[in-house]
Order: structure tokens, then sequence, then C-alpha cells
């Protein structure tokens, strides 16, 4: 259990609340001509240009941050929690996390003597040979139909050519024609309907991914399927396990009453800045629409809620907070104790990395070769893993730094950045 300490005392989720009236008289069905225009345009809302100015996201990456800094067990409110004792990183919630050899043993298949796609070279076999026999492999796996094949197969990385299948093999995603009606009636929900949301969705892929060199020309893709994503009912099923609740809004004049309590948006989800950079990438792998948004729904349910909502699982984000500090802390300890000394704890930098998922800051190809390990090993530890790698990649720059604004500029660019050799050197080369 955690509670909040001093006087930030509201959830995420709370906050949204306070919006519930103005919400309530924004979600309108829409005049039949604005529904026929938004279906003709429907491929192409990339070139409307809404008036977005009186919008802003609900919150930031670093307004999260605030509010996990504040967290503490109540169970030692009145004195020194064990994990604060030895530990100054800006996390003071006592969870058990991995060492190295912990996540040596968990991340094994990551090994310097084992094959992996993302290295350039290997001591044990040339790249060409693995890359042509993991091929092979993974076609097998494909052919078979063995989910759970998939998933250990890919903790070596996936070929380019197969990623997309066998993502949706270890996601159990085959977009059947019952799956591509769902989405359609989703998609019909969009036309009809126009909700608050939508506007914080527009607002946020501006600010992102249409300013990204990468993703921008996806631009028309994140609408369709954020704006159905906001209206899908089933997302609400994986807060049965979250720690987070759904935020309820109230039929028009009937505020306050529970018996005409919704969930809104429908899905449950409030989008944050930057919650149109989990689906960015994925457009790269699949370009049917109604299979895309069940991709990203399952990525969704599976791993990015974790992200921003507050709980003591392993792969949510308070635990990659403090797993990345523990790291630091730990093995860097020059390193960690000089850049708290000038303001610039590490964790005010990487915390907006690890909550999109290194989305937008990776180079495509590193960030699909990051998500494949996610997805083999069905844990979002690797995350905090990365991070902790890419300070002590730059650990020489980093000590000659004197203020927070320095300390960023060093870490400012990571798109030239290699994920496998980050990770290998980090786990496998760090004295422990």
């Amino acid at each position: 259990m955690f509670v909040f300490h001093s006087s930030l005392t509201w959830h995420i989720s709370d906050f949204w609340l306070i919006h519930i009236a103005i919400l309530c008289s924004y979600d309108l069905q829409r005049p039949i001509s604005e529904q026929k225009e938004l279906l003709n345009k429907w491929n192409e809302m990339g070139t409307d240009e809404p008036d977005l100015s009186l919008f802003r996201p609900v919150y930031a990456p670093k307004d999260f941050l605030e509010v996990l800094m504040n967290l503490r067990n109540p169970n030692y409110e009145n004195g020194d929690q064990p994990s604060s004792r030895n530990h100054l990183g800006l996390i003071q919630v006592p969870l058990k996390v991995k060492d190295i050899p912990e996540l040596k043993e968990y991340f094994g298949e990551l090994g310097l003597n084992t094959g992996q796609l993302g290295i350039d070279d290997s001591a044990q076999v040339p790249p060409e040979l693995f890359e042509n026999e993991h091929l092979r492999i993974g076609q097998k796996v494909l052919t078979e139909q063995d989910s759970a094949a998939a998933q250990q197969y890919v903790r070596q990385g996936c070929p380019t050519a197969l990623r997309a299948e066998l993502w949706a093999l270890i996601l159990n995603i085959s977009n059947q024609p019952e799956d591509i009606l769902y989405y359609e009636q989703l998609k019909s929900n969009v036309i009809q309907h126009d909700l608050l949301v939508d506007s914080l969705i527009y607002k946020d892929v501006k600010l992102t991914a249409s300013n990204d060199d990468y993703y921008f020309v996806f631009e028309d893709y994140l609408y369709q399927v954020l704006f159905c994503f906001s209206r899908d009912t089933s997302v609400l099923e994986h807060f049965t396990y979250s720690s987070a609740t759904p935020p309820k809004s109230y039929i028009r004049g009937k505020l306050g009453m529970e018996e005409y309590a919704v969930f809104y948006p429908p899905s449950g989800v409030i989008p944050f800045h930057g919650f149109s950079m989990y689906v960015a990438p994925l457009c790269f792998l699949y370009h049917e629409p109604s299979k895309l948004y069940q991709i990203f729904r399952e990525m969704y349910v599976r791993f990015f809620f974790r992200l921003h909502s507050i709980s003591s699982h392993p792969s949510g984000i308070v635990s990659l907070c403090l797993l990345f500090e523990t790291l630091l802390q730990t093995h860097l300890p020059q390193l960690f104790y000089h850049l708290r000394e000038i303001g610039a704890q590490p964790l005010r930098i990487s915390f907006k990395w690890m909550v999109r998922a290194f989305s937008g800051y990776l180079a495509t190809d590193q960030l699909l070769l990051l998500w494949d390990r996610i997805l083999g090993y069905n844990s979002l530890e690797i995350l905090a893993v990365l991070a902790a790698a890419v300070f002590a990649f730059r650990a020489v720059n980093l000590m000659e730094v004197t203020s927070l604004a320095a300390a960023e500029a060093v870490l400012a660019d990571l798109s030239t950045l290699k994920v496998m050799p980050l990770l290998q050197i980090f786990l496998f080369a760090t004295v422990t």
C-alpha cells in the first residue's frame, strides 16, 4: 500500500474528476453533415488543423514523477524506511528490485556468448551465419504457430521480415472477421460522437509524433487508433489487475449520483503527454488499421498501462524507477553522487525515457529490438537496465557537468545509440 506524502494527495485519475462537468457537456453526437465529412476524410485526418489553443495535456511525465517522489509506505511513516537508509534517490518506497546478478540470470539469453540480433559482431558465431540460422528458426516457429516458442525466440531479437507476424503470434492477435467488425464498430462510434478526449489526442499527436522525423508520416494512423481506443470499453478489463481505477463521469444533470455514473473516457484511460508514442512505432509493422489497433490495445493492456499507473508490480513504473536508481547508486556510485550533488538527480532525466518505453528517443530499428525483449521476457524491467546503461555509456562526459541543464544536454540525443551492446556491456561486463 502506498500513500502520498506532503500536500500531493491526489491521484492522476482524481485530477481528471475535477473536470467531470465539463466532460459531460462535451460528449456530443455529431451532426449528420459532420459525420459524413469525418467519414470522407478518415484516412486524411492529419490534414485537419483544429483550434487546440485552449487545450493542454492533462499531465506530463514530469508531473507524474512529482507524484511518485511523494509516495511513502505508511508502515514506515514514523521512522526510517528500509530503502531510504542507504538509498539516496528520488523514490522512497521500499520495494524489492533485482540486483545485477539476478538481472544476469533473468536476462541470461542476452549474454555475451549468445547470438543476438542487434549486435554487429560475435565472439562465437559470425553474424551472417547466426542471422541466417535465426531466420530459419523463426520461420519454423511461425509455421508451427507456437506462441510460447515465439516468445522464447524473440529474446534474441526478431528478423525484420518476421517481426510483425511473431509479435502478433505472441500477443495472440489473428485479426479474424469478428475482430475487424469490432474495429469498424469503434470507428462508427468515433464518426457519430464527438468527445473532449479527441481534442486531447489531437493535441498530443501534434506535440509529439507530428514533430518526429520517424513518425510524422503515420499521423493519420495515430488518430484512427487512438480515437477508437478511447471508446473501447473492453480496455476496462485491465483495471481488474491494475491498482488504478477508471475515472467516472455522470449523465448530464445527475452529477454525484452513482446510479448514473459512467466511465469517461469509455476506455477508462486518460491520454497524457506522449501517450501517442506507444502507438507510433507499431505503425512501421502493421498497415491494416484493424490489426494495428488490436496489436496496440494488447500491448497496452499487457505492458504500457504499467508505465503510468502506481503499483508495486516489478514492471510498474515505481519499481522501474527504484531499479534504475539502485543500479546507478550501486554500480556507478561516483557518477550518482556527483549528479546528485549538482542537483541533477539521474531519475529526472531518465524518467521520460522509461515512461514512454524509449519511444521517440531511440532510432526506430533500435527501439523495435528493445521491444522484442519486452515481449520475449514479458517484462518492462529492461527499460530501467537500459536507462542505467545509457548513463554508464556517457559517464565520462557526465562527470564533467555542473548543472542539470548540462547533464540533460549530454543525454539529449539517444538516436545514435545501439541498444544491445549497451545492455550486454552493462549487464555482463559489470564487476559484481
